[in-house]
């Protein structure tokens, strides 16, 4: 256990008693989320996104050591575990080397080698791998080995055996391999060519090259996949010639042995045939498993970003799910997120009922006092967009538009959950719910949706499904639990990502809700079926009862620290009734007036916690969303025909990718910004700059209309 926290402590240059102190919390069943917000004078104060990665390297880790016992065993039952064997399996630091120090006691499926050793050639390959031998007649020893039942016809074929023999016995050495492997990274190169010449979104690796070591993770997935549709033929070039060099002086032994020409064609036979085609697989196995990961964080990142973008409150917006031939489904949804009406339009091909359509719009946003209009950006969103801003602009009220990425919509209306919650709805008429609800508050719409559905990754489908859907679940339940949900109208999709809380526990807190009118208090959570002590534990600071019997219930104030709370009221001078008035304004220098460790140890918390009950108190029911810019509305559309060179614009940040961001300026194809594009100083990944959602200002480059390309610029900004 010491190893383990001194390697994590190292890795992730953290205190070893956080460490310590961290896996302690997890092993005893707590979350991540309530080990971050309420256990900070535990852990050090280490934040959400680094207790996830100490709780990832934990689990790998205890994996790693599982699998060593596990070799250890499966090596000893074969009696061939030496203390040098043993040694080697405890020095381990990865799967690989593990595997590799395995490699010569795995079963294997029948090789050459094994049948040779059928035919009784070990002794013989044992002879020659010795090299002792520095006189005599190769033929002659060989030709003891002759046996015509076993199919050993001649000195040749005994001989063959032997090379075989030996040459998985190279093969098999994990020394050898990790050496090869190593050079191989560093002075391979990754070579593709064109399969087919028609034209294919692989264009530009038709005829390219680039080192192992130096190769963007984005590449490689992009070559994986045009591999995979059968676009490119790729290979991994290694310096062959140093390799065998290298392979023949560790293999043969100085001193003129009859054998060493034999030996030098078996080096060259065990790379070319065993270890070249193995150690080439395994490097596009590491490359895909580290591009893999750049990607998932990538997409992690972006769906962190979306899933905060500050929700549109109080106002009443009309969703809008665009489509030709079956016409444009609409959704009005007031600001509680109830659907007042639904309907369908036809304002485009090969329909046009552009007046028809503009009168139902027209009615229904002074029946339902509209206020902003979400638009989603797929199939004639364009031809929508237009539709929409030339209405708008004849009404005496003031009504706005916006985009909305509509990705995953068409999953969630198809979804048992869709279907639960709108039996009377259509799937089309679900979507434009959605549209509408995602842009009032996208968090809460969101997560009914599948993370890989929602469209801000790259190369998402090329993947590891299972660790991408775990690491899009931790965002998920990290962003949650740092806005936190309101008990009492939060759906069991939202609340089942709460810290503490199953599926099941989920539908039964909405099932008790809807039994009771709605909860008074969170102490009332335990009387909810299947939610016990520990799951009240995790789960009650991150739930919020806005019109409850006690404000502290409005706020992340665990009610493990109400005591706490009320007596740091009381040492102040103030009362829960002047939280809920909103006059504590001074709660802050009456603290620090009164000493803030002193004040701490007076009600007996740390003072991570004391800073974060003040902040709650002087902000009950805060959304932290709100602190953000809000979302880009329009009032008139912008076609690609309008854009020049050096135009200033603002807009969306859509997707942040490895090589850049897409922008979204309101012409219905978003922008890239180049990484070399975004800022004036050097930047390592784009998101050191943008984030999905960020308003920026950017400057047009260059637009190519018959390829649907835009140029933009952020620097100067």
């Amino acid at each position: 256990m010491s190893d383990l926290i001194s390697r994590i402590s190292k890795e992730l240059s953290v205190g070893k008693h956080q460490v310590e102190n961290t896996i302690r919390l997890i092993d005893e069943g707590n979350t991540i989320p309530f080990i971050a917000r309420y256990r900070k004078e535990v852990t050090g104060g280490l934040d959400d996104q680094l207790l996830r990665e100490l709780y990832e390297r934990l689990i790998y880790l205890r994996n790693l050591e599982n699998r060593k016992e596990e070799v250890r065993r499966l090596i000893q039952e074969q009696e061939k575990l030496t203390d040098e064997i043993s040694a080697a399996l405890d020095k381990a630091e990865s799967l690989q080397e593990i595997e590799d120090i395995y490699r010569p006691f795995k079963p294997k499926r029948r090789t050459r080698a094994s049948m040779a050793k059928e035919k009784g050639l070990e002794p013989l390959a044992v002879i020659i791998y010795s090299q002792k031998l520095i006189k005599g007649d190769v033929i002659s020893i060989a030709s003891e080995y002759i046996d015509m039942e076993k199919g050993v016809e001649t000195a040749e074929d005994a001989i063959q055996g032997a090379m075989d023999i030996i040459a998985e016995t190279i093969s098999d050495n994990a020394e050898y391999r990790r050496v090869i492997r190593d050079l191989t990274f560093k002075e391979g190169v990754i070579i593709t060519s064109a399969k087919k010449e028609e034209d294919s979104p692989y264009r530009m690796y038709y005829d390219f090259n680039e080192p192992v070591s130096k190769i963007a993770p984005h590449r490689v997935l992009a070559i994986n996949r045009g591999e995979k549709e059968e676009f490119l033929s790729v290979k991994l070039e290694a310096p062959q010639a140093r390799i065998v060099d290298w392979l023949k002086d560790k293999s043969i032994i100085r001193g003129g042995s009859i054998f060493t020409g034999i030996i030098e064609k078996t080096v060259e036979d065990a790379y070319k045939r065993l270890i070249a085609p193995s150690i080439e697989n395994e490097i596009r196995g590491i490359l895909t498993e580290t591009a893999s990961a750049q990607a998932i964080k990538v997409f992690s990142e972006n769906l962190r970003s979306l899933l905060l973008q500050p929700p549109i409150k109080g106002k009443t917006v009309l969703g809008l799910d665009p489509a030709y031939r079956t016409g444009c489904k609409l959704a009005v949804v007031n600001q509680f997120g109830s659907v007042l009406h639904t309907g369908v339009i036809y304002p485009t091909p090969p329909q046009n009922k552009i007046a028809e359509a503009t009168a139902t719009i027209k009615e229904i946003i002074a029946k339902y006092d509209v206020d902003i209009i979400s638009i989603g950006n797929g199939t004639a969103s364009r031809e929508s967009e237009i539709f929409v801003a030339g209405v708008i602009k004849t009404l005496d009220k003031k009504v706005l538009y916006t985009i909305v990425n509509e990705a995953g919509a068409s999953v969630y209306s198809a979804s048992k959950l869709a279907a639960e919650e709108f039996p009377e709805f259509d799937v089309s008429l679900r979507s434009a719910v959605s549209i509408a609800r995602r842009l009032q508050d996208p968090l809460a719409e969101l997560v009914k949706i599948d993370p890989k559905a929602i469209g801000v990754g790259q190369y998402q489908h090329d993947m590891n499904q299972k660790q991408l859907g775990q690491a899009l679940a931790g965002v998920v339940e990290s962003c949650v639990n740092s806005v936190g949900v309101d008990l009492n109208t939060a759906s069991a999709s939202l609340l089942s990502y709460v810290a503490g809380v199953s599926s099941a526990v989920a539908n039964n807190i909405v099932e008790y809700r809807e039994s009771n009118n709605g909860f008074k208090s969170r102490k009332e959570l335990l009387k909810v079926k299947k939610l016990g002590e520990k799951s009240f534990e995790q789960c009650a600071g991150f739930l919020r009862i806005s019109e409850g019997d006690n404000i502290l219930d409005n706020t992340s104030v665990h009610p493990e620290s109400y005591k706490a709370c009320e007596e740091l009221l009381k040492l102040t001078g103030h009362t829960l009734q002047n939280v809920k008035d909103k006059e504590i304004g001074t709660l802050r220098q009456e603290v620090e007036r009164l000493g803030v460790e002193k004040v701490a140890a007076t009600i007996n918390v740390g003072v991570p916690t004391l800073n974060d009950i003040i902040n709650e108190l002087l902000k009950p029911g805060r959304d932290p969303r709100d602190e953000l810019p809000p979302p880009l509305l329009s009032a008139d559309v912008l076609e690609m025909s309008d854009l020049k060179p050096e135009m200033i614009l603002e807009g969306t940040v859509r997707n942040v990718v490895d090589f850049g961001a897409f922008v979204d300026i309101g012409v219905h194809q978003d922008g890239l910004v180049h990484i070399s594009e975004l800022s004036d100083r050097f930047v390592k990944h784009p998101m050191e700059v943008v984030s999905v959602g960020d308003i920026v200002k950017v400057r047009v480059l260059e637009v190519v209309p018959e390829r649907k390309r835009i140029s933009l610029s952020m620097k100067g900004f």
